[in-house]
């Protein structure tokens, strides 16, 4: 697939694009996820379109906050269709079989690796073809778009910051576990400052803004276990 062959982020976009466009879609957000802790967006590599209608920015704690249906990745399999309705009181998001009438509609697919659940993209437009054709296209089109995107935009950096220290995995390991900050000092031996410390230096040395990402870049790097 040529999006396989995408050197930029920029080139990426315009390669689902043009695919996409046909089937209806012209909102996408493109991210990495996590099924082991509350925070199942990690960081946002492509969000595009007027998704909630009043112009708001999006990033992880809006997506998360105004599209409820995200957090049926986690119980999901396979991409799955959504609808929403406005009224006068509030916005209505259903999962459902087959998208209808006026609204937006959309189609969220869950990306798969060796770990579990790595990443998702969600798709949405006002007239959607909701074909099983047209799912099974975009979904090989989104897992093959979300691992070139996470190839330009994560390997490189935390290639380049090097490994993890000893003691740095071991406060990723129970992190990942959900240990909090102060059971995990308790259990090393060390002040919670310094827990803390060893957890700013993990996302530094991986180049990530999350504590999230981090633990799922050192799973996939077997610098822990998952």
């Amino acid at each position: 697939m040529i999006i396989e062959g995408c050197q930029s982020l920029a080139a990426i976009q315009d390669a689902v694009r043009t695919f996409s466009k046909p089937y209806g879609y012209d909102r996408y957000v493109l991210y990495s996820a996590t099924s082991m802790i509350d925070e199942i967006v990690e960081r946002i590599y492509w969000v595009e379109g007027d998704w909630f209608g009043d112009g708001e920015a999006v990033d992880a704690t809006t997506y998360i906050r105004r599209c409820p249906v995200t957090r049926h990745i986690l119980e999901a399999g396979e991409p799955f269709f959504w609808t929403k309705a406005t009224d006068k009181d509030a916005e209505r998001y259903r999962v459902v079989r087959k998208p209808q009438g006026a609204g937006i509609h959309g189609l969220q697919i869950p990306v798969f690796g060796p770990r579990g659940l790595e990443g998702a993209m969600s798709l949405g437009g006002e007239r959607i073809d909701a074909s099983s054709r047209a799912r099974l296209s975009m979904h090989i089109v989104a897992t093959s778009a979300f691992f070139s995107a996470r190839r330009l935009m994560e390997l490189p950096m935390g290639e380049e910051r090097g490994r993890l220290s000893k003691r740095e995995c071991e406060v990723l390991a129970w992190t990942a576990v959900g240990r909090r900050q102060a059971d995990i000092a308790a259990t090393l031996g060390l002040s919670v400052r310094t827990v803390e410390n060893h957890l700013r230096r993990a996302r530094h040395r991986l180049g990530v803004a999350t504590t999230a990402e981090a633990v799922r870049i050192a799973i996939r790097n077997g610098d822990i276990e998952g």
